[in-house]
This record gives C-alpha cells, structure tokens and sequence, in this order.
C-alpha cells in the first residue's frame, strides 16, 4: 500500500519528538544545545519560537527559547517572563536546568491544567547561556574558580552592565548588548539569572549609598517587599535552599536569601539594570555549592529546583497590569505609571501598546498615572494575590483630553548614574524624584 504524505509528516513528527523527549541528564555543548533548542522548535511550531539575541565573540549564537500561546510576538496583557542562565560559563548547573524546564513545559502543555494554564497568560524566554565561550573554554570543570568564567575578552559579564551608582567603566561586551537591546525591545516584567558557587536567592540592589542604605550594611530599593517575596517565593519552594545553610559554615543566609549588596558590593549588575532600566525585577539564584559539578549530580539538581522554577514564573502575575489610553482609545506610550510612595529613579513608563505593569504585593495602593503635560489621573486598587488565576488585576487609564495630536515625546532615562546624582540634589531638582532627594537632604542635615 502507497504511504501518504499525511503518514510520512506524522512519522517525521514522532521523529522529532523522541529527538526531544531524548533529553539526558549530561552536560550539552554548543551544538547539542543548538540541535536540541531547534528539535523542540520543530516538535512544538504553535508553542515555541527560537531565535537568536545576538552573538558571542566567537561568533556563537545567543539563543533564546520563547514559549506560550502567542510565542511569536507580544501580546496585550499578557506578561513577558525570563530565565537567563550561565553568565559566568564555569557556573553550569543553570544551562542545564533551563533546558529541562524547557522540556518539562512542552511536553506538560495540554495535560497538566497548571502548566497550560500558565503558557495560554505567560510569555516566557529562557535563555540556556549568556557566555557560551565561556563554558567551551572550561576544559576542567571545577567547583570553585576557572577562566571559563569570563567571556572571550576575559570580562566578567555581570559586572558589565551600566550601574546606577557610579560609572562602570567595563567596555560593554557584545553579550551584554545584546541582552541590553533585548531588554529594551521587550516588555520584560519579571526575570532570574542564573548562578553557581553558593545556594541562595539573592536581591537588589547589588550595589548602593548612604541614600539606599549602604550605611547600615544593605541596600533598599523602593519595591524592597516585593523582592523578598520573590526570593522567599524561590526558596521556599527550592528542596534545601529555604533552610539556609549555605555552603559552608562561614554563610548562613537566613530562609535563604540575601539582600545583594549585604552579601558582596558589586558594580555592573545584571538584576539592578533590568530593576533601573528595564522597568524588569529580576533576583540572581545560586544553585549550587560546586559551580561545575559531576555529570550524574545534574538530574538530582533539576529535581531540586522544578518546583521553585514553575512557583517563581507565576510571580510574573502579581500587582496590577493595564492600558493608558487617550480619548479616542488609542494607545499613549511613555505615559508614567507608579504606584505612590515607590518611585523608581528612572519613572516606569507604557510601552509601544500603552500597557504597564507593576508587580506589588496585596494590599491598597494608589496608582498614578501621568502623560507629561496634563493633569495626573490617581487611582485607588485593592490587590489581591491573583498568581494562582495567572492574571494581575486590571486598571486602566483614559486621558480624555489627550489626543493623537497632542503626544508627548518622552526622552529615554539617562545612562549616568542616578542615584549618584540624586545624592548631590539641590532645591532645584524637579519633584519626580521626591522621596530618596527627601532622604538624602535627611542625611546631611542629620550628619
């Protein structure tokens, strides 16, 4: 009997998808990975999407796996999510992981209520590695320390990016640009990057100033309670990581977690630019004591960390999301969204579509919107924590005398460090930036 060509696209499909289900517990250099990211493309068209941010020195991809409903583009409130792993290229459990999540996601799609439910309101990128030079370069793995942490040019990339409290002087890599521009092309609302050499989640601000608290030995931002929440939200659902222990007696992280700049100073971080400039939280997860562990321990890792991964990316739907619109209905980007008492330094703003979103914790707030030049529209939310129905509370804004005509042009946030400059405010700074100026006016009086 003639095999139809309806028969031979279904045995291709089983094809690939074994190739996918064929996921080992092992370590996936450059082109397993590559072949891997691209079978479950192929396996899952409606619900994947791969496509590549950039390139490494050496000219490797920087491949990002995009998974959802809509995984092509971005969609009217629904959240973008991401994971971003092996930064530091000795550091590898996270490459790993990341591909499992990936693997676990596709393949729960349609049979796991929770999981489905998740991808039909979710956007969720998952980058496997940041510095795959990196990890080529480290021939012997090793727990503590090899070259293979730098990428090619021997930078550190998390020490790469713009900071918001002194000038990083680090030329910016082609990585970190990359990430960079991806940050800013999409509506990132929640993110983690992952770590190895300790076991804890971490939280900004890395670095700090007397205006955020580097005094006391910690440094706050103003969605400080948010970000406790979402490391403990880590922690707490991590199988060891919540009880604290550390790695070895020296540390203890208390529930398991850590403010950033407690633990280490450091300038150039990747979670305090997505914080500042990419209007993204993002917390830094250390996954594991050893940075380049045995190839046998790796399923014990995923094992460890599936819960924590799944409870953390539901996160991405706390606070309160909407549109800002003008009185035709159509869309006002650059319009000013805050919730009062928690300015950002740099204002968060709508994007191409008018959407915001704001992570906030339950409680009431008052929200305040404002397209530069007209009157402020204040209005009062109560939040509820909605993670489990996979959508924030929706509020949107319609400015009535605002028209297509009439739009203001907003000037993108400084790159200069900002809270440097807010430490050297004077009566003539503008009220936007209200408390930490009220704050560092406090200092001096008190000093």
């Amino acid at each position: 009997s003639s095999v139809s060509f309806q028969d031979v696209v279904g045995i291709l499909i089983l094809c690939l998808v074994s190739v996918v289900a064929a996921l080992d517990f092992k370590y996936h250099h450059t082109e397993e990975l590559e072949q891997y990211l691209k079978g479950v493309r192929a396996a899952y068209p409606s619900l994947t999407h791969l496509h590549s941010i950039g390139r490494s020195v050496e000219g490797r991809d920087l491949w990002v796996l995009v998974l959802g409903r809509f995984p092509t583009h971005h969609k009217i409130g629904i959240p973008e999510f991401k994971y971003v792993a092996n930064m530091h290229g000795d550091e590898t459990v996270g490459r790993e992981i990341l591909l499992h999540l990936i693997d676990f996601l596709v393949t729960s799609y349609g049979r796991d209520p929770v999981i489905t439910r998740l991808l039909n309101n979710t956007r969720i990128h998952i980058m496997p590695t940041m510095n795959p030079d990196g990890f080529e370069a480290t021939k012997v793995p090793d727990c503590y320390y090899t070259r293979g942490r730098y990428n090619r040019n021997g930078e550190d990339l998390n020490r790469n990016f713009p900071d918001a409290f002194e000038n990083n002087s680090a030329s910016i890599q082609p990585e970190t640009r990359a990430v960079m521009d991806w940050i800013k092309n999409e509506t990132f609302v929640l993110s983690a990057n992952l770590h190895g050499g300790a076991l804890v989640a971490s939280y900004t601000f890395d670095n700090g100033n007397p205006v955020t608290g580097s005094l006391n030995g910690y440094s706050r931002s103003p969605d400080d309670d948010v970000f406790i929440h979402l490391a403990k939200t880590y922690s707490s659902n991590h199988a060891s990581m919540y009880k604290g222990t550390g790695c070895d007696n020296r540390q203890t992280f208390p529930e398991g977690i850590t403010n950033g700049y407690s633990w280490y100073q450091l300038e150039g971080g990747m979670q305090d630019y997505n914080y500042v400039w990419g209007q993204c939280f993002e917390i830094t997860l250390e996954l594991s004591c050893c940075k380049y562990p045995p190839a046998d321990q790796l399923e014990k890792f995923w094992r460890d960390n599936k819960v924590a991964l799944i409870e953390y990316i539901k996160q991405v739907h706390l606070g309160v999301k909407g549109q800002v619109t003008d009185k035709n209905g159509n869309p006002i980007p650059n319009a000013i969204v805050e919730a009062k008492g928690r300015p950002h330094v740099c204002p968060y703003r709508t994007n191409e579509q008018g959407e915001y979103f704001l992570l906030l914790l339950p409680g009431t707030y008052v929200i305040n919107a404002t397209v530069p030049g007209f009157q402020s529209m204040l209005k009062t939310v109560e939040i509820h924590d909605n993670t489990g129905n996979f959508s924030a509370l929706k509020q949107d804004f319609s400015f009535p005398e605002v028209s297509d005509q009439i739009r203001s042009r907003v000037a993108s946030c400084p790159k200069t460090p900002l809270y440097q400059e807010l430490t050297r405010a004077s009566a003539a700074v503008k009220p936007t930036v209200h408390i930490l100026v009220l704050m560092t006016v406090m200092l001096v009086i008190f000093k």
